[in-house]
């Protein structure tokens, strides 16, 4: 697991450690994904600095990252959750439509996600989002919680990966076989 001394991932973001983890499986020659930026709408640019100073978001994005991994099209979105249930309103419908098409289309979609309580990471495979997702749609909990996840699934930090989810990807492919 990265950390930093004894704080676990604070002082970085989830999504600066996954940009690390990426650049590191591109240099190897391993995966080339990149980050999707969110698209905005500016609407007020500050004419000396050139920056602008307010913003909307133009439309809704898809998910955090795309790329593909030795030929396999993958996709995925990095969340956190500071308690040991996270809540389904935090992935929203249309990523779950761009997940579930994604797949269609034979690629592979999951998302990471960190419970920064507990300093975990985790590797949690589209059909498992899935099934939480339809069991919130069809009136039951609108979340999962930590107890639910399958911790086989856990990232660890390997070979300068700080979150080397490639063994996760590797074994969800298995699991489709």
């Amino acid at each position: 697991m990265a950390t930093w001394g004894t704080r676990g991932l604070r002082g970085s973001t989830l999504e600066d450690l996954i940009n690390h983890t990426n650049e590191k499986y591109r240099d190897m020659g391993l995966a080339l994904i990149q980050k999707i930026p969110t698209p905005i709408k500016p609407i007020n640019i500050d004419k000396e600095s050139r920056h602008i100073t307010l913003a909307y978001f133009d439309q809704k994005s898809t998910v955090d990252y795309i790329g593909a991994v030795q030929g396999i099209p993958v996709c995925f979105d990095a969340k956190e959750c500071v308690t040991t249930t996270f809540p389904l309103h935090n992935v929203h419908e249309h990523q779950m439509t761009f997940m579930e098409e994604f797949e269609q289309q034979g690629g592979i979609s999951f998302i990471i996600l960190y419970f920064t309580g507990l300093d975990e990471l985790y590797y949690v495979p589209f059909r498992n989002l899935k099934e939480y997702w339809v069991r919130g749609k069809n009136g039951g909990r609108k979340s999962f919680t930590y107890e639910e996840l399958d911790k086989s699934y856990r990232i660890f930090t390997r070979q300068g990966a700080y979150v080397h989810y490639l063994e996760m990807l590797q074994k969800d492919l298995e699991s489709r076989d």
